[in-house]
Parts: C-alpha cells; structure tokens; sequence
C-alpha cells in the first residue's frame, strides 16, 4: 500500500510539472511546486489541485518574494518611507503626484516634497522631536498627505483621527495618542469647538483652511497655511535617532472587538508591505492613476492609494468625499485607469441612472474590499471595469490575503499546495462564545475546506511580513495575540474575523466575531455607541447589535432601549445621536423594551435580540426605523418592514 501510495505521490508532482510547463512556468518554479505536491500532499485529490491552482500559487509566491526582497534591501540600507520617497521624487520630479479634486490643483513630486519640507520645519521650529506624536483631524486634501510625511521627516509621529468622529470619541482619540498638537481643519471646527475645553490646555492647536480671526481666537489656534507658505522648501537635517522600516511612522484608529477606537500602530515597515502588495498582486503600471475617494484616515485611501504615489510613483487623483453621481464623470476628466472601493460604493454606484460617462471611462481595475459577488458582476458587467482586485485586511494584521486572478466572490486564498509558506489558518472557534477550540495537546483545530473559522496569522517580530506591532494601548495588544496556536509556544494575531475557505484555498469573508459589526465601510464597536447612547438617557440600559438586510453589505445597527414608563421620544433622540454619532454609527433601528436581558454580572444579552432582528411579528416591543430621507423614526410595522425586506425601501 506504501507503495501504490508513493507511486501516486510521484506521478502527481510529475504531472503537476508537466501541466506547469504547459502554461508557460519556467522549469524551476515547475520543480518547487511538484516537490510540494510531493512532500506536502501525496494523493490524487491534492494532484487536482495543485492543477487547477499551481499558477495562481506561484504568482502569488513571486509577489511575496519579491515585496520580502526589496524589505530585506531596504533595511539593509537603512531605509524608511522618507527615503524611499525621495527616491520617487528624484525619478519623476515633474510628474503629477496627487491631484485635488476639490479645487484641480495638481502637486508635482517636487512640489509635495518641497511641501513636506516645509513641514518638517515647521515641526523642529515648534520643538518636536523624534518620537513625539501630532494629531490630524480633517477631511481628505493632499496637505494631509504632506504634512503626515513631513512630520515623518523629522521623526514625529502622525495620528490620523476620523472625522466623523464628534464628542467623547474624538476626545478620546486626540488623548490616547498622547498628541502633543493638533491641525484641524476649518471645516470641522464645529467639532473642535464642542471638545476645545475638554482638551489639555497644554497641546498646541493649528488650523488649515478659511477660518475667521475670531473663531480662531476662541479655539485658541493658530493658522498654519502662512507658516507653511515661508518655511524652507529645503530637506531637513537627519532626525535623531534615526528612524529605521522597524519605527512607528504614523497611527490609524480603528473600532476593535470591544470599546472605543483603538490606535493601531504603523510602522514604515508595514506601510510599504501594504502598498507593494497591492501594486504588485494586482498588476499595477507606473502609468497608472488611482481615483482615491476613500477616507485619508484609512489604511485604504492611505496606504493602498496614495502608498503607490509616494513608493511607487504613480498618480492619485484625490476626492474630499465620495459622490456616486461624479465618480465616473471624475474618472474621465483625470483620465483614471484604477478606482478604489468599498462594496459599499459598488452599491451606490449600481443604484444611480444609467449615464454615458460610465462607459466612457478609461478605469481597468477596482481594488477594496467587501464587494458582494451579486454586485460584484453586475458592476464589472454595467461598468466595463476589467479586472477586479478584492482583499482581506486589517491596517495591524499579519494576515492579509488578496484576490490575485478575479475569483468572484473570494476575498483572497491561501496555498494548498505550500500552505505554510504564508502561515496563516482559520481555526475553530465557539460559535457561541468565539473562545478559540484547542485539541488534546492544546494547540488550535484547522478548519477543514467549508467549516468557517476564525482567520489567524503566525507571529514572528523579526520578519517585516509577519510581525505584528498592536496598538498605542498595550491591554489592547495582548488581547490580539493567541499563544500555542501552529505549535506549542507560538503566538499569533487573532484577526477577530470569520471566514470560510474551499478546497482549492479561495477564502471568503463570513462575518466579523465579538462586538463590532461592519456598515457603511466602517467598523462600528456596540461597545462604544451602547456607552455613548446610554449616557444620552441617564444611563438607560441599552443593547447595540447589527441585523442582515436582504441585498444589503454588512449589517445595519439596531438599538434595544430599555423604557419601563412605556413612552419615548424617537426625534429628540435623533437629534441627540445625530450630534454624538458619525452617520454610520446611528442606530438603523430602534427597539423599545422594557427591559434589556441581562447576565447575573449585569452583561447584556443579546442572541435572541439578534435573533428577532427588526421583524414586528417576533416581539410586542415597539421598533423604530431610521427613514434617512425623511430624517426621523417611523414606526415598524408590517407593510414597512415587507418594503424594507424587499428592496423597496432605501436604508
């Protein structure tokens, strides 16, 4: 049997070298992969595999070699994002960098990096030094994209603050990063003044943009624009110390499993794995120009988008916000070859009238994430986008995959020919609790092909694809990382996400575990808007959790209100939230109950809350829905529901 078994194992790695031949892989990248169908797998079932996805493999090896190569180079040298930078700028020092949207103004290479300049002066001429951090809160503009890596020429770290944020989680934010500054922009000052007192007296305030003297005066700010505009276009003098790929670059916040928003920490390191991961795995030309209309405070807009300008030498076309009736229009006028989503902007785009402007385009690839396979081919279909480029990923995970050759529906794939060459798994969890499954020797179960389980990614600090750095908070770190996980003594990072993965290793987003549910491209945390609401009504008990819409991405947040006396006022209450709450964060739906079901320790229950959703017939509890058009709670019944339910009714 030994043998017959054996046998087979060599006619499936020779075969597997032969088919490889057929597609035109070189002999020796043939040889690796049939000595993996060899060693690693041994029977006819893994021979058709290793057939159906050797090429897509090796592409995928050849993209990771080559990103793990030019890291190992880099660090040799001493490099860091600045660096690298500035050998972009000596490449194509007259070539559009980014372009604003907003206004049409265009800034050469040479022009952004005059401008960073600029701000690394104005940086040392305040007192900062290496290590320190400021904190940017505005809407998206490329002086946000100079005045980050300016800060970064001198060694002071950026925090790039959402901002959507208002309140009590945007004080928290400016405070956790331990921000000795703040530049804002005059849009927002609004925000600024509700939380100016609350903010340490101490941290310096600047403002970019038209903002009046007066309001000035009361936020105790000053204008930065006239101090950039005569500071040295000069480079700056090396920081001290020196700030290697290893050193924090800037930090992005994100929601988390629990309680308020996090900031993840990006070191230059990871900044470039993510930028040249995508301009590789997804072809991209040095040609290429990418309509960013994602949020600059997202790995997304931040570092999958204007990280291939400054690493890569490309152009990015940048958008304040996001409008669907201007998204294709904009890509003709900046001649765009390359969009970025999120599933959600596929939606949106699918639902505006048919124009000529969305066959009249140039784009060629769409790269994001969380585009649902029913919109996914009616986009490319209705659009003419040729290639899509989806992904999984978390600005501080180590596990990020990518959708290489245009699976429908697949968020990325891992080897299952050489699966531990990239060492992530999905492994069993509880589905009631989400604690981790562990066999008799105590290590953590693989799922098997078409078991979901949670997404995990083999730790190793020495090595720039595998490290993870956390957070700014190190409880929150600890709470990422799984020890015994692959092997006894190891650790990983534990993505928090669940996902499923077929025989031939595509993988696909299932839903996210613990307390955060995803709407509006954004993480919303039931943890923080269960606090915030609850303060808003004497700290009522409330239960945050996230229902399924039929057609819709993600989950729409629903609010379980506890409310003995039996009356509630719904538009008083959204005037509340619509002050303390970023849009995507509001609850949808609203529940009133008389009591919200509690654990003995007083944790609120929420699984048949979950279960019952928004349906009127499950409940005698009075439920609300948030008409967003008519701007105000509607009460649920039959009909409502039945239009929602259906697609009748806009969300």
């Amino acid at each position: 049997v030994t043998r017959m078994h054996n046998a087979a194992s060599v006619s499936a790695s020779l075969g597997s070298v032969g088919l490889l031949r057929l597609f035109g892989v070189s002999w020796s990248w043939s040889l690796v992969a049939g000595l993996g169908v060899y060693l690693g797998t041994k029977s006819w079932k893994y021979f058709y595999i290793a057939a159906r996805t050797a090429k897509r493999d090796l592409n995928g090896l050849y993209v990771l070699l080559r990103v793990k190569l030019a890291l190992w180079r880099y660090m040799r040298q001493g490099s860091n994002i600045p660096s690298i930078f500035a050998q972009t700028v000596k490449l194509h020092p007259n070539k559009p960098a980014l372009i604003y949207e907003a206004t049409g103004e265009t800034w050469t290479f040479a022009q952004l990096d005059g401008l960073c300049n600029a701000v690394a002066h104005w940086a040392r001429s305040q007192g900062w030094v290496s290590g320190d951090v400021v904190a940017l809160f505005m809407e998206s503009r490329p002086l946000q994209v100079a005045l980050w890596l300016g800060l970064a020429k001198v060694g002071v770290e950026a925090a790039l603050i959402n901002f959507s944020l208002r309140c009590d989680p945007l004080l928290h934010c400016i405070g956790v990063s331990g921000s000795k500054a703040i530049v804002f922009g005059a849009e927002l000052a609004d925000a600024m003044m509700e939380v100016n007192s609350a903010i340490n007296q101490s941290m310096v305030r600047f403002c970019t943009g038209d903002l009046s003297a007066e309001l000035l005066a009361c936020l105790g700010a000053q204008s930065l624009d006239p101090i950039l505009a005569t500071a040295s276009r000069h480079p700056p003098s090396p920081c001290f110390p020196p700030k290697g790929l290893n050193d924090r670059l800037f930090y992005i916040y994100t929601s988390g499993t629990t309680g308020l928003p996090k900031a993840a920490i990006v070191v230059h390191s990871r900044y470039y794995r993510i930028a040249a991961f995508s301009y590789f795995a997804f072809r991209m030309r040095p040609d290429d120009i990418i309509y960013d209309c994602l949020p600059l405070y997202h790995s997304a807009g931040n570092i999958i988008g204007v990280g291939q300008c400054l690493i890569n030498g490309l152009t990015v076309v940048v958008k304040r916000k996001f409008s669907a009736s201007r998204f294709w229009d904009d890509c003709i006028k900046y001649n765009c070859t390359m969009v970025q989503y999120i599933g959600e902007i596929c939606r949106y785009l699918l639902s505006q009238p048919v124009r000529p402007s969305e066959r009249g385009h140039k784009v060629r690839l769409a790269v994001g994430n969380g585009l649902r396979p029913s919109v996914w081919e009616a986009f490319t279909e209705r659009f003419g986008v040729a290639q899509i480029g989806e992904f999984y990923g978390a600005t501080e995970c180590n596990c990020s995959i990518a959708n290489m050759d245009g699976k429908v529906g697949a968020c990325g794939f891992n080897s299952r020919i050489l699966p531990n060459v990239y060492p992530i798994r999905l492994v069993r969890v509880d589905e009631d609790t989400m604690e981790l499954v562990r066999d008799s020797r105590g290590l953590c179960v693989p799922c098997r092909p078409g078991e979901p389980g949670l997404l995990v990614g083999r730790i190793n600090q020495q090595d720039p694809l595998r490290r993870f750095d956390g957070y700014a908070n190190q409880d929150a770190t600890k709470k990422k990382i799984a020890h015994n996980v692959f092997k006894k003594n190891d650790s990983a990072y534990l993505s928090g996400d669940v996902l499923v993965m077929d025989d031939l290793g595509y993988m696909y987003f299932r839903d996210r575990s613990g307390d955060t549910f995803r709407w509006r491209g954004e993480n919303v945390s039931t943890t923080e808007v269960e606090g915030i609401l609850s303060s808003l009504l004497d700290q009522t008990d409330v239960a945050v959790y996230g229902v399924a819409v039929p057609g819709v991405e993600g989950k729409a947040g629903m609010a379980a209100i506890a409310n003995a006396a039996g009356t509630f006022d719904c538009n008083s209450f959204l005037k509340n939230i619509q002050r303390a709450l970023p849009s995507y964060a509001r609850p949808v739906f609203l529940r009133i109950s008389p009591h919200v079901d509690t654990t003995g320790t007083f944790k609120i229950q929420k699984t048949r809350l979950q279960r019952e959703g928004y349906d009127p017939r499950l409940t005698t509890d009075q439920i609300y829905f948030l008409n967003t058009r008519a701007a105000q709670y509607e009460a649920m019944d039959e009909e409502l529901y039945n239009a929602i339910a259906e697609g009748r009714m806009s969300l």
